[in-house]
């Protein structure tokens, strides 16, 4: 305010010498109304000097000064943007804040969740803390919301243990949020302090700068068919445990089933049934390991039976036929695949699915020397362990039995045609590779990548 009165007094000493010494021809009538405007100017400004007017009012700058028709309009002439003497404008004109992106980066654990928020309209991070609950993930939201100041809003945070609850819980509070893969965020290598503020605080700025890979989430459906896959995983593991148990207890006791050549047959469960110990306390122990393989055996039916019903359905019945048509693959490895690698839209080619299930060479080379290693083992490994496990049914000859001639009936053409040559091929690369001196679980690994190939042919609809 007291600048703008400095600026009106310096223009009235220019009227008033302009106003003696310039030529005749000037009218001085318009000089002489202009001159009495400035003088009211001047006046009111300097009466209102301890007075601050709100930055951004909107309105006349004259007509908040009081001045009458005549005055206001004599002011808007004399204070346009360009003056009639060709000078810039005195008005101050109100900056316009660009609504931007506001960029979040979540810190999820447990209980916790560290956030930093950066955006081009802050002047600095902000750096917020809230639980994982659901009321305060609401809570949350709201303070992004009103950070973000009507822009865009984006968010972000690393896949892990805490799963895809936190996504789902942002989106329905009306926050859009990505989760991406955390083996593929940039690290420094000179980076040696890792707290969560700064974790967050670089998921932020990763994801301004557009260098995150998000991943897939599957939906609530998705998901929940893919845990029935994993506890039947789960309860095969376990059930391996028991044996190993009960097997070592055996041979501690100099106990050898020698009846047949495979164990855990009928035959070796009916020997089993017959084993007597002289010390009822030994007895008990064999009793006990008796009765949880039993239960994890029940605990292993029960998850195929479930597994099979969701075979059947709609959405799995025809993609699992096609499966189904390969060596190797029934219907729990078909599920398996189809549970994990939800989204198979997602794959483009057959080496990019390879590349996701860690199925390709490794490679460190530099200059003129190339050094290719095992295979990187990156991505999803329930997909990698079964194909693995499917691939070792290739090393024999080549006959297509009963079974798998059932399974086929009724499928497409194509899918029939795709796993025949499958099956040709691989076993020939088996037994030609084999012929090389490879170590048998090369070959495997390898006639794992090919299949691979082949079901992206079976499940691709662009193949």
């Amino acid at each position: 305010m007291e600048h703008h009165a400095d600026r009106q007094a310096r223009d009235l000493v220019t009227l008033r010498s302009s106003s003696t010494g310039g030529s005749r021809s000037r009218d001085r009538r318009a000089t002489r109304a202009r001159l009495r405007v400035l003088i009211e100017v001047s006046e009111r400004s300097v009466s209102r000097l301890c007075e601050t007017r709100p930055y951004g009012t909107t309105g006349s700058v004259a007509h908040d000064r009081g001045l009458s028709t005549e005055s206001h309009q004599a002011v808007v002439a004399a204070e346009s943007r360009v003056s009639a003497r060709g000078r810039q404008s005195r008005m101050r004109e109100e900056p316009v804040v660009m609504k931007g992106t506001t960029f979040v980066g979540l810190d999820a654990h447990a209980r916790t969740l560290q956030v930093a928020v950066l955006g081009s309209h802050l002047a600095k991070a902000v750096e917020l803390s809230s639980l994982t609950d659901l009321t305060s993930v609401r809570r949350l939201a709201q303070q992004l919301k009103k950070h973000a100041a009507g822009g865009e809003l984006r968010c972000c945070y690393e896949a892990g243990p805490t799963g895809f609850a936190l996504q789902r819980q942002l989106e329905a509070a009306g926050v859009p949020c990505i989760v991406v893969a955390p083996s593929l965020i940039p690290r420094a290598a000179g980076d040696r302090i890792k707290t969560d503020r700064r974790d967050a605080r670089k998921l932020a700025e990763l994801l301004r700068a557009d260098m995150v890979t998000p991943v897939r989430p599957p939906t609530l459906e998705e998901e929940a068919v893919r845990d029935l896959c994993r506890a039947r995983e789960d309860a095969v593991q376990a059930r391996t445990r028991c044996r190993h148990q009960l097997g070592k207890f055996l041979l501690r006791r100099g106990v050898r089933w020698v009846d047949g050549k495979c164990s855990w047959t009928r035959a070796h469960h009916a020997w089993l049934a017959k084993l007597r110990f002289e010390l009822d306390v030994e007895q008990s122990v064999l009793d006990e390991y008796l009765h949880a393989l039993e239960q994890a055996d029940l605990r292993v039916d029960r998850l195929d039976a479930k597994l099979e019903a969701v075979a059947e359905g709609e959405v799995y019945r025809a993609r699992v036929g096609w499966l189904r048509c390969l060596r190797g693959v029934k219907t729990v490895t078909a599920m398996t695949i189809l549970s994990e690698l939800h989204g198979f839209e997602r794959f483009q080619s057959p080496r990019q699915l390879m590349a996701y299930l860690g199925l390709v060479p490794s490679e460190h080379s530099s200059g003129e020397r190339r050094s290719r290693g095992g295979i990187t083992k990156a991505g999803n490994s329930h997909v990698r362990r079964i194909l693995i496990e499917t691939a070792w049914q290739y090393r024999h000859r080549i006959v297509t039995g009963s079974d798998l001639r059932r399974r086929r009936l009724a499928q497409p053409a194509r899918v029939i045609a795709i796993a025949e040559k499958a099956q040709a091929r691989l076993g020939a690369r088996y037994r030609k590779l084999t012929a090389r001196g490879k170590h048998h679980n090369k070959v495997v690994t390898a006639i794992a990548r090919e299949l691979t190939g082949f079901v992206w042919a079976i499940l691709s609809p662009a193949a």
